[in-house]
């Protein structure tokens, strides 16, 4: 008996042990990943609480692990607790803060292949430093004579000052351009709004058998309030989903799905954080000159090197064309005739959200062959298709389901992306395109972390069956932002959304349109849906991957 009970304690000491070190072993790898997708400051992370009444689907140690370091990965820098009613005056104020172009390395002259950096101090609304970081700033490098443009990186010190870091890869003027779109203390309130309130957005279904119709909310996640639930929880990828049980109907008559209104959860005066033209999207000015004159680079001297700007953009502008920096060439395609030999044979599957849709419509209006097969849907949701008989090329679009927010559309049609890569055969003639992010905005990270998660194994299994299938993902883009836009769809919340999504797929066989470096480079105004010369760079990357001779 004592035997046996020593050999009980010894096995379970053992597997502490052994789960201790692989548990380490995974973190120091993650950490690693994640280090090396997005430039990280790192504080200690405030989790999401778990509403007691949200249900999500069961998960692997290992994702529950990387969720873990994901969450820690993107923690925001955390501002003081705001007084209520809410006071603007020691919040951060764009028209008391400067940036600073900071000298060329030796007090030399810039070159193509330095990094120019400049120095941002931010200062609230009596002119007074902020001692703390966790504003949402963007900052990038342009010329409009040259219709040059690069995204820059801003590193956050903690303190107040912030460093924002360019590459210098044109020759001639280029100016700088720091943006504040939130003061840290906006950030504080959208950080509760999607711990506290998922329903921010509400959805609504209508449920219909013979003459008796019923209208009901629905969402990811529903206090019952001791009224009964339909359980729409997809059976495969456990994706969960839930509408309030109509009176005098079964859950099978559900019919539809569309977007049911906004809940206002905003305490005394929260409003004011975000005011634009005073502390949302406002540019802040320079103290000093804010241009500078870039010579040609000089041979055999090594390019300056930068410990903030990691990683590098992944492109630039120049005379209107999107260039990359690294990584695949960007082919101008602007005859239909090169398109469509490059889509010859090719079955081209898009699925997601607006964004993703804008990519349908393009080839759909600039390829006079490819001939939209109507499928009697909706005029912005879907689903589409578009068929060039004659070169056999097929181009679909699908929304992404639930929490998509459409109009009035059939919910038999709102299928998962994971569910629809599990039904493709793949091969060398299939392209997917997927792009989902803005429709999560109102959630905790955790869920659109999770649906991602959900993807990646869709992802791999599609690719272990079939490796010569192109997959291509659509990053996030900048948007333009009122009251309403903001809380229900911030720049800060794609911003982390944006890193999720690098981390998740990083180290996969797909490939990545850079949606927030081409809007954020650009001199067009940000727009949650880019204005068409974005857009037709966007799809020129794509085709670049597809034909990339």
């Amino acid at each position: 008996m004592w035997r046996s009970k020593c050999a009980a304690i010894f096995l379970f000491l053992a597997l502490s042990v052994l789960f201790f070190l692989l548990r380490h072993i995974n973190l120091l790898e993650f950490q690693n990943k994640i280090n090396t997708t997005f430039p990280i400051t790192r504080v200690s992370p405030v989790l999401p609480r778990q509403l007691d009444y949200c249900s999500y689907q069961p998960r692997t140690p290992e994702d529950v692990l990387e969720e873990y370091l994901l969450l820690d990965s993107i923690a925001w820098p955390e501002t003081p607790l705001l007084p209520v009613p809410v006071s603007l005056t020691r919040t951060s104020d764009p028209a008391h803060s400067t940036f600073t172009v900071l000298p060329a390395r030796g007090g030399g002259q810039w070159h193509v292949g330095d990094h120019l950096e400049a120095r941002i101090q931010m200062r609230d609304v009596q002119g007074r430093p902020k001692s703390f970081g966790g504003d949402v700033l963007i900052a990038r490098l342009h010329d409009p004579v040259l219709g040059a443009g690069v995204a820059g990186r801003v590193a956050d010190h903690l303190n107040g000052s912030y460093t924002a870091v360019f590459p210098l890869v044109w020759e001639g003027r280029a100016q700088v351009e720091v943006t504040l779109v939130h003061p840290s203390e906006a950030v504080t309130v959208l950080r509760r709004l999607t711990r506290d309130h998922p329903d921010q957005i509400f959805f609504q279904s209508d449920f219909r058998s013979g003459s008796v119709s019923e209208t009901m909310v629905c969402n990811v996640c529903l206090p019952s309030n001791q009224e009964l639930l339909c359980n729409y929880t997809d059976l495969h990828t456990g994706e969960p989903w839930f509408c309030y049980k109509p009176k005098n109907l079964s859950c099978d008559t559900r019919i539809s799905h569309y977007k049911g209104g906004i809940n206002d959860y905003l305490m005394a005066n929260e409003e004011k954080l975000f005011q634009s033209g005073v502390n949302m999207k406002v540019f802040i000015r320079a103290s000093g000159s804010d241009s500078v004159t870039v010579l040609p680079k000089v041979e055999g001297q090594p390019e300056m090197q930068s410990s903030v700007l990691k990683p590098e953009p992944s492109g630039y502008y120049y005379q209107g064309v999107w260039r990359a920096l690294g990584g695949a060439t960007v082919h101008q395609f602007n005859d239909p005739a090169i398109i469509s030999e490059c889509l010859r044979d090719k079955v081209v599957h898009l699925y997601g959200d607006s964004t993703i849709r804008q990519w349908f419509e393009h080839l759909n209006s600039v390829l006079p062959d490819l001939k939209e097969f109507d499928l009697h849907s909706t005029q912005h949701s879907g689903p589409f298709m578009a068929v060039d008989s004659a070169r056999n090329i097929l181009v679909t679009f699908r929304f992404h389901s639930p929490p998509v927010r459409t109009e009035n559309i059939p919910s038999r049609v709102l299928r998962y992306i994971a569910n629809e890569l599990d039904s493709l055969v793949g091969g060398s003639h299939t392209v997917v395109v997927f792009g989902i992010w803005c429709h999560f905005s109102t959630y905790p990270i955790e869920l659109y972390l999770r649906r991602l998660q959900g993807i990646r194994r869709a992802v791999r299994r599609l690719l272990d069956r079939a490796p010569d299938t192109l997959v291509v993902i659509r990053t996030a883009n900048l948007k333009a932002l009122t009251l309403t836009q903001a809380l229900t769809n911030s720049d800060w919340y794609a911003l982390q959304s944006d890193k999720v999504l690098r981390a998740v797929f990083k180290g996969l066989n797909v490939r990545l349109v850079d949606a927030w470096d081409m809007t954020l480079a650009h001199h067009l105004p940000h727009n949650l849906h880019p204005l068409p010369p974005i857009i037709k760079n966007m799809v020129d990357v794509l085709l670049s991957y597809i034909c990339p001779q």
